[in-house]
């Protein structure tokens, strides 16, 4: 039953999409139930994946091959003849390692405390649902897959629930953020699905090639030996173009000796673009595709539309998993393909993690609308993201992947805890609210947890990710020369810009003599339910404990962060000076 618990991750909830839209109007006040319920058999699946995993502990020979996934699914799935240049495969792939189990099972974690808020929902109910339950899906169908068209299917298909989603469910500018969503999205995809046609057309599978030459009967006999005979055979030109089997498996894609010799992406082409070598731009157009999701200063203008507009339990999903996609993209894709562009363009991406960590900032300092203020602290944490990954460090790589767990945790909390302030009295305005700690103790105490946490106080999970992207950024001179230490350091000012925000809207709303603005909803300030505790109370729990013990987290990715920093800094540097010697 293992071997298929990853498809059954991805494609239970899709099913649920049709078991709601079936299912009759008298059962519709349920469908929230099911909904959850659905969601909550993610989270158990999560859990026993987890639970199986066994950490990498050696290096993988500088080559990310699929041995270092666990509980692969693999099953051919589309095979085109293009007659004379041979054949195109796309494999149904799924698989997991240190850095896709921790964003599993946040997506599980997320996708449950978002199912119970959206039980608010009155109108369109069996609509919301089922594209509530068609996103888990995809969600996770991203996180899995490891052949690139698969991966893009999933990422793409994604973006039409969320439009659906933040456009007939949010507020009254809804449509206007949702279309600007899509559009911004759509953009970040292109460039994406540009490079992804590129790879294909200059990547063979070798085992798959192999049996196209006669040697051996099918791609499980393929041995090593055989695979490097392939390899031979490539370099010298000695394979008809007609025998070559081109993929889109992403663990083909890392490793060189795939690279057709003389195609676009290879390490032997002299091909430019605008005077730089094509595979650098590639790799820029795949980063700036995820940049968008993530999303990075100046490509970030989406987010906090969308969220203000959106549904307080889409408002959670966005900010809890939709931005980790980008992050994880940027990982699993740009840096895995093209460590020599990640390597060129370090020192840009990590000044960007500057930018978007001050920049956030400043702008949730001055906002005066609290869904606003978290959205842009979304935007400032998510370049403590871009700071680690840039600096290509244990640490650094580390920090970023826990900063995406727990920011992905703590968001979801702080966007639950503007949705109860939002349904109670239909107004998000700091101003307009004051001492509500005097109506509502339980509220105020978990909102409390909620901003310090994301503040980065000691104790909490946000602390120790911040933590180690300092490290590892601030490492990075003496490791790898990408980082200089200058830019660790002004980074490091987002840390009083986020204590400033939160403490001064912690003044203002729960602090001082009660006031509310509009006096006619005071009777409505009731203090947190029990389906709101529910919510909120493991969200604090969990961020305290992986402040207290990171270790947790830690030992889930340790493994595969080595190997991967092992990887980009190795082959990356080797990459580097084959075309600079060209």
């Amino acid at each position: 039953m293992t071997q298929f618990l990853l498809t059954l991750l991805v494609f239970i909830p899709i099913c649920g999409t049709f078991i709601i839209l079936l299912l009759p109007n008298s059962l519709k006040p349920i469908f929230g139930k099911i909904t959850i319920g659905i969601n909550s058999l993610q989270l158990l699946i999560a859990g026993v994946l987890m639970s199986g995993y066994q950490g990498l502990s050696e290096s993988m020979n500088g080559i990310l091959s699929l041995d270092k996934y666990q509980f692969i699914e693999k099953y051919e799935w589309i095979v085109l003849n293009l007659g004379t240049f041979g054949k195109l495969r796309a494999d149904y792939i799924l698989g997991i390692d240190g850095l896709s189990n921790t964003m599993v099972l946040l997506a599980a974690i997320v996708m449950v405390i978002g199912a119970i808020s959206s039980l608010e929902i009155k109108n369109k109910r069996r609509g919301f649902y089922a594209l509530y339950l068609l996103l888990s899906g995809t969600i996770m169908g991203c996180f899995l897959a490891l052949d690139f068209f698969l991966f893009y299917l999933f990422f793409e298909f994604m973006l039409l629930p969320m439009y659906f989603l933040i456009g007939i469910w949010g507020g009254k500018n809804s449509e206007y953020a949702s279309i600007k969503f899509f559009i911004y999205t759509l953009v970040g995809s292109i460039f994406i699905l540009v490079i992804m046609i590129a790879l294909a057309a200059s990547v063979i599978d070798p085992a798959a090639t192999a049996v196209e030459l006669g040697f051996a009967t099918n791609i499980d006999n393929v041995s090593l030996d055989i695979i490097e005979k392939v390899h031979v055979l490539l370099v010298s030109g000695g394979i008809d173009q007609s025998n070559l089997v081109r993929t889109f498996t992403l663990s083909h894609m890392m490793d060189a000796q795939n690279f057709i010799p003389n195609s676009i992406l290879s390490l032997d082409s002299g091909a430019e673009l605008f005077g730089t070598h094509v595979r650098y731009v590639a790799f820029l157009m795949v980063f700036i595709g995820f940049a968008i999701k993530l999303p990075v200063v100046p490509l970030h203008t989406w987010l906090p539309d969308a969220h203000v507009e959106a549904p307080t339990s889409i408002s959670v999903v966005l900010a809890g998993i939709l931005l980790k996609i980008g992050g994880y993209g940027m990982l699993r894709i740009a840096y895995s393909i093209f460590p020599d562009g990640a390597h060129h363009f370090a020192w840009w991406i990590a000044f960007g993690g500057v930018v978007s960590i001050l920049y956030g900032a400043f702008v949730a300092l001055g906002t005066h609308n609290l869904k606003r203020m978290i959205a842009y602290s979304s935007v400032s944490h998510m370049g403590f993201v871009m700071l680690g990954i840039a600096s290509l460090t244990a640490e650094g790589i580390s920090g970023a992947i826990f900063q995406m767990f727990s920011h992905g945790i703590i968001s979801a909390a702080l966007f639950l805890i503007a949705g109860v302030l939002y349904y109670r009295t239909g107004n998000l305005e700091i101003e307009n609210y004051s001492g509500l700690s005097s109506k509502m103790p339980r509220y105020t105490m978990l909102a409390t947890i909620a901003f310090f946490a994301s503040l980065g106080l000691p104790g909490f999970s946000g602390f120790m990710a911040e933590l180690f992207v300092f490290l590892g950024a601030f490492n990075s001179s003496a490791v790898n020369n990408l980082i200089p230490r200058w830019m660790t350091i002004v980074a490091t000012l987002g840390l009083v810009l986020s204590a400033a925000y939160y403490l001064w809207a912690m003044q203002r709303i729960f602090l001082g003599k009660f006031f509310l603005k509009d006096e006619s909803m005071e009777s409505k300030l009731k203090d947190l339910t029990a389906r709101e505790v529910i919510m909120l109370a493991p969200l604090a729990v969990i961020t305290f404990v992986l402040g207290i013990y990171p270790k947790l987290l830690l030992n889930l990715i340790e493994g595969s962060v080595t190997v991967f920093v092992e990887f980009a800094n190795f082959v990356g540097t080797e990459y580097m000076n084959t075309l600079m010697g060209l």
